[in-house]
Parts: C-alpha cells; sequence; structure tokens
C-alpha cells in the first residue's frame, strides 16, 4: 500500500492529511513532507483518519517530528487516530507524546448536545 499527503493551511495552522499505510517505504515521504510545515512554527495538525497500519518506522517518523516540534515550541496535534493506529501508538507509549484532538471533539459534541437541548427546551415552553 502507498501513502499519500495533502496539506491544507488555514489562519489557525496547517493541516497534513495522510492516507494509506506509514511504514518502512512510505514513512520517510512523511518525514520529508512534516518536518517543514513543523520548522514554520504554525500549529500543525496531523490527521490519520485514512491510515490503516504504521509500523515501527512510522513510529519513528512521528518521534522525529515530536522531537522537532518541541524544540520549535510547535503545537502537533493526531486526528482521527483509528482503533489499529490507536492500538499500536498505546502500546508502545507513543500516544502519550501526542495530543490527539479527542477533547476538542468532545467539547463540539457537547456544545452541540447543548444547543440542541436548549432549542428543544425554548420550543416546548412556547
Amino acid at each position: 500500500m502507498t501513502l499519500t499527503v495533502k496539506e491544507r493551511r488555514n489562519k489557525t495552522g496547517t493541516v497534513l492529511v495522510a492516507t494509506g499505510e506509514i511504514n518502512s517505504e512510505t514513512s520517510g515521504r512523511l518525514l520529508q513532507a512534516l518536518l517543514p510545515l513543523v520548522r514554520e512554527g504554525r500549529p500543525l495538525r496531523i490527521d490519520l483518519t485514512a491510515v490503516t497500519y504504521v509500523s515501527s518506522a512510522g513510529l519513528r517518523t512521528l518521534l522525529v517530528v515530536y522531537r522537532e516540534a518541541q524544540h520549535a515550541d510547535v503545537a502537533v496535534t493526531l486526528h482521527g487516530v483509528g482503533e489499529e493506529v490507536r492500538f499500536v501508538m498505546s502500546a508502545t507509549g507513543f500516544l502519550d507524546f501526542f495530543e490527539t484532538g479527542e477533547a476538542e471533539a468532545a467539547q463540539a459534541k457537547a456544545q452541540a448536545k447543548a444547543k440542541t437541548t436548549a432549542t428543544a427546551t425554548a420550543q416546548a415552553a412556547r
């Protein structure tokens, strides 16, 4: 399997979307895409929603990115970490290095639920 990477920039930072497998054949390309983004100094979100596999080479790549981000004082957040990738990253301790964006997602979900409840309450009061 191959790996494709696409980047999007917005006012708050850069999003790199990875699709495929991060393994010994593809991790170098991912590193070449990520390091310049970290060195720009803008917040970076790595979207792993469509990543199906991460090997030890992929974990090493993420560790290099983490260390570079720490050195540059750049926030790097992982998003869309699937069950298999999460298991590997958690079992090896790599998940502890990164913010995963789960708190943001939970907050957005709670806000949406609160808004729906408030709307229903207002309609019922009429």
